[in-house]
């Protein structure tokens, strides 16, 4: 089985950190480990590797993708809690991250300040893999780009519109849309745009790929001619104090009938989830597209799957 060669004990943190080619070949791996053991093919191509996960928030898609995915490759987990050794509190993230290395094949950091995952990885000498930080989540965005291109065979003449807060997910978003050649518009309030920089970096990507990438304030207008309608929580951990605030702010960024009637006919709803529904989307329409969203949810396992099978030694 071809793996990405070029990203072998490479930290996998930024989609920017990578080019085009990479997350592409990447994309691949994750399609060939998903037909391969779905046919009940053995794909054990990390046996006797180990993999740490810590985690500072909680997770269900993140620990269990990574987890069961490690074990259909192969390979062996442990989960350190936040309560276990408090990043960077009880020992330094650079003891830390020395220790670890000494352990481990690979770990995988959900955090909170994503300086935390960067000092960690300058100090590995293991793979360090962006499980979720404030600023970015490749990880998500690899298995949304996975789920795009399963639907519509295609990354060419697609439209991607993300309605919403320009959070972490939107911040890899603009990146992987870039990165593939998507066509991309952020609909969100004044005052909730992506990262600067992040939004920076992903056009400088854009100018080379073609990309087309465009922050709005009205849904409605960023909307129009889209393919993909993705769409994230209003309030995200560790903003739990704004959301009465957050809640009147995005009240009319909602996705609904009304929103998908401006959409093209044949386009997909996708959320990373949970999802808090009433709220950026409501029952019914969540209800009516789920699939590809529970696609999405299955495809961070294949796409992680993948990230594992090339960065590990």
């Amino acid at each position: 089985m071809k793996t990405v060669k070029s990203l072998k004990n490479k930290h996998f943190i930024n989609l920017e950190d990578f080019t085009p080619d990479e997350l592409k070949g990447l994309i691949d791996l994750a399609l060939e480990l998903k037909k391969k053991i779905k046919n009940n093919k053995p794909a054990d191509i990390l046996k006797g590797k180990n993999l740490v996960m810590y985690f500072s928030k909680p997770s269900l898609r993140t620990r269990l993708s990574f987890e069961i995915g490690m074990a259909k490759l192969g390979g062996n987990s442990y989960v350190i809690k936040q309560d276990e050794i408090i990043l960077g509190k009880r020992e330094s993230i650079e003891d830390t991250s020395r220790v670890i290395s000494k352990y481990a094949d690979a770990i995988t950091i959900r955090t909170f300040a994503h300086s935390d995952v960067e000092t960690f990885a300058k100090y590995s000498s293991i793979p360090v893999i962006n499980a979720l930080t404030d600023l970015s989540h490749p990880c998500q965005i690899m298995a949304d780009l996975l789920t795009i291109y399963e639907t519509f065979k295609t990354y060419k003449n697609l439209k991607l519109n993300y309605v919403g807060d320009g959070n972490n997910v939107t911040n890899s978003l603009l990146t992987g849309c870039a990165s593939f050649g998507i066509d991309i518009t952020v609909s969100c309030p004044a005052g909730f745009e992506p990262d600067t920089n992040e939004l920076n970096k992903a056009k400088e990507i854009a100018e080379k790929t073609g990309a087309n990438i465009e922050i709005v304030n009205d849904p409605l207008q960023g909307v129009k001619g889209a393919d993909i309608i993705y769409t994230d929580v209003w309030t995200s951990m560790g903003q739990e104090a704004e959301y009465e605030k957050r809640k009147e702010i995005f009240k009319s960024y909602q996705i609904n009938e009304n929103l998908m009637n401006n959409a093209n006919k044949n386009s997909i709803i996708l959320h990373c989830l949970p999802a808090h529904k009433g709220e950026e989307i409501d029952f019914e329409t969540f209800e009516k597209y789920s699939a590809p969203i529970f696609n999405q949810a299955e495809n961070r396992m294949w796409a992680q799957m993948a990230i594992l099978a090339s960065v590990i030694k």
